[in-house]
C-alpha cells in the first residue's frame, strides 16, 4: 500500500494543530490494516481515528495509520431491540442520526460528540447523563502485534467514567475496527433531566418527546455552548470532571457550599471542571491563539495558529490554577501526543 509522506495533519484533528507525519496512510479495508500491521510489526506506530480526542505537540516521525474504515449494517434483532454495526471511520454523529431516523433509540443524548465511532469506546464518551457503555453490546479489534481479530463484550472492556480497558492494560495493543449497538426500537428509556434538556423541550412546549426531540435539543444546547471545530478549532470538553471521594468532597463544600455536584455513589462525588476552571478566572481567558472558550470553560480553543505546545501550557495553568484555589485535581480527558 502506498503512503503520503511529509503530509500536514491539521485537517486531521479537530484543535486544527499544524503538525506533520512524516509517513502516512489512509486505511479503509481491514485486509490493508492487517497487511500494514505485519509489514510494520514490531515497530511503533501512530493510530489515527477522528482526531477528536488529541492534542498534537510536535511532529509524527512513526508511520501513520488513519483508520477510514465505512460501513453501517443491522445485525439481528427483536421486536424490542436491534443490534447495528458501524464500522470504525464513521462519523459519530452522523451515525447517530441515521439511527434516529430509523427510530433505535439511546445515543441520542451523545449527538454532535466530535469524532468516529472507533475510538467512542476507548474514552466511553458521554454526555447528558448517557455514556457509550449504556448502549454498547461489543466491539471487534484487531490484536497490532498478532494483526488476529478479537471481539470484546461490554464487561471485557471494562468501562469506567471515560475510560475503559483500551486506556489501560490493553493501551496500544488493539485498533478496534467497527462496534456494535445495542438500540431500541419501541419504548425508548429518554433520559431528559440531566444538564438543560428538560428547559429546552419546555420551551419548545414539548409534552411527549421522541428521541429525535431530544437529539434536537442536545444539538441545540451544545451549539450554543460549544465552537464548531470547523470554525474554531478544538477538542470538546479538555479535562474530565474530577470525582473525589467523600472527606474531599465534604472539605470542599465546607468552603464552597455554593458549588454544583453530582452524587455518583454513597462515597463518591463528582464536581463539574467547568465551574471549578471559570470560578478560577479562567472562563473566556485568551492567551496568544490558545484559549478558554468564552461559553464553556472545559472547552481550549485554538484561535488559529497556536501550537500544540502553546494549548499544553494553558491547561497546565489552568490545572494549577484550579488546585491551588479549590484543593481538587482536574485531569485532561485528551490525549497528548
Amino acid at each position: 500500500m502506498e503512503a503520503t509522506h511529509n503530509i500536514s495533519l491539521k485537517k486531521y484533528n479537530t484543535f486544527g494543530i499544524d503538525v506533520a507525519a512524516e509517513t502516512f496512510y489512509n486505511i479503509t479495508t481491514t485486509e490493508k490494516l492487517k497487511e500494514l500491521l505485519k509489514e510494520y510489526k514490531n515497530k511503533k506506530l501512530f493510530i489515527l481515528g477522528g482526531g477528536s480526542n488529541m492534542l498534537l505537540t510536535q511532529d509524527i516521525k512513526p508511520p501513520v495509520l488513519h483508520i477510514d474504515l465505512k460501513g453501517i449494517e443491522e445485525v439481528s434483532q427483536t421486536d424490542d431491540t436491534i443490534i447495528i454495526k458501524a464500522a470504525a471511520g464513521e462519523n459519530w454523529h452522523n451515525f447517530i442520526l441515521h439511527c434516529i431516523d430509523l427510530n433505535y433509540g439511546g445515543l441520542e443524548n451523545m449527538s454532535l460528540i466530535p469524532g468516529n465511532v472507533g475510538t467512542a469506546p476507548i474514552q466511553n464518551i458521554g454526555a447528558y447523563g448517557v455514556e457509550l457503555k449504556d448502549c454498547f453490546y461489543s466491539c471487534e479489534a484487531i490484536n497490532i502485534n498478532t494483526q488476529e481479530t478479537r471481539i470484546f463484550t461490554k464487561e471485557q472492556c471494562e468501562f469506567g467514567y471515560r475510560n475503559s480497558i483500551f486506556k489501560n492494560e490493553l493501551k496500544g495493543q488493539y485498533i478496534i475496527t467497527s462496534v456494535n449497538f445495542e438500540l431500541t426500537k419501541k419504548n425508548h428509556q429518554l433520559r431528559t433531566s440531566y444538564g438543560a434538556i428538560q428547559e429546552a423541550l419546555d420551551a419548545k412546549k414539548i409534552e411527549l418527546p421522541t428521541i429525535k426531540n431530544i437529539s434536537e435539543a442536545v444539538i441545540a444546547i451544545r451549539q450554543s455552548k460549544l465552537p464548531d471545530p470547523e470554525k474554531l478549532g478544538n477538542s470538546g470538553s479538555f479535562f474530565k470532571n474530577p470525582v473525589v471521594d467523600i472527606d474531599t468532597f465534604k472539605i470542599f463544600q465546607n468552603k464552597f457550599p455554593e458549588a454544583p455536584f453530582y452524587k455518583v455513589s454513597e462515597t463518591q462525588f463528582k464536581i463539574p471542571a467547568g465551574w471549578l476552571i471559570e470560578q478560577a478566572g479562567f472562563k473566556g481567558k485568551r492567551f496568544n491563539d490558545a484559549g478558554v472558550h468564552k461559553n464553556q470553560a472545559l472547552v481550549l480553543v485554538n484561535y488559529g495558529n497556536a501550537t500544540g505546545k502553546e494549548i499544553w501550557a494553558l491547561a497546565m495553568k489552568v490545572k494549577d490554577a484550579v488546585y491551588k484555589k479549590f484543593g481538587v485535581v482536574i485531569s485532561p480527558e485528551v490525549n497528548i501526543f
